[in-house]
């Protein structure tokens, strides 16, 4: 199964706060770190914050952090709620299908299964097994050190 760009830079960016925890951080920073543009990150960011995983706050001194704490945050309920809109497949959009099959079409049942199997798992996943003790992840999102 193939994920969307947007679900892929979300968890992205609830990694990068996870691995920052205890401070806020900034879109510039995340973009950089996570190779994503800050047009792309600015509305992920904002989806992910009306979900309620990221708490933002504006102004000078703003920036992101996590909603919630990491082990409340299931990677299915995340993919779910970010992937819910996308078809997997032409059969499964109510718009602009063209597939003359789809009243008599059994794959239909196959992949909704499949695909349900697929986040089942990853309702198994939390936000803090994916980044606690992940010491080469951690240094990859860690802030660059000055060096005078």
């Amino acid at each position: 199964m193939r994920i969307t760009k947007r679900t892929n830079i979300a968890i992205r960016v609830l990694m990068f706060c996870a691995s920052n925890e205890g401070r806020l951080v900034t879109k510039s920073e995340i973009a950089e770190r996570c190779n994503a543009s800050e047009n792309h990150l600015a509305q992920v960011i904002n989806q992910l914050g009306q979900l309620g995983y990221l708490h933002t706050q504006r102004g000078r001194n703003g920036g992101i952090q996590l909603g919630r704490a990491m082990d409340q945050i299931q990677i299915g309920d995340v993919f779910r709620q970010l992937e819910s809109n996308v078809p997997i497949a032409e059969c499964f959009a109510d718009v602009d299908n063209t597939c003359p099959l789809v009243e008599a079409c059994r794959l239909k049942l196959a992949i909704a299964g499949a695909a349900e199997a697929f986040y089942n798992h990853l309702d198994g996943i939390t936000l803090d097994q994916l980044v606690c003790g992940n010491h080469q992840l951690i240094e990859i999102m860690s802030p660059i050190a000055c060096h005078a």
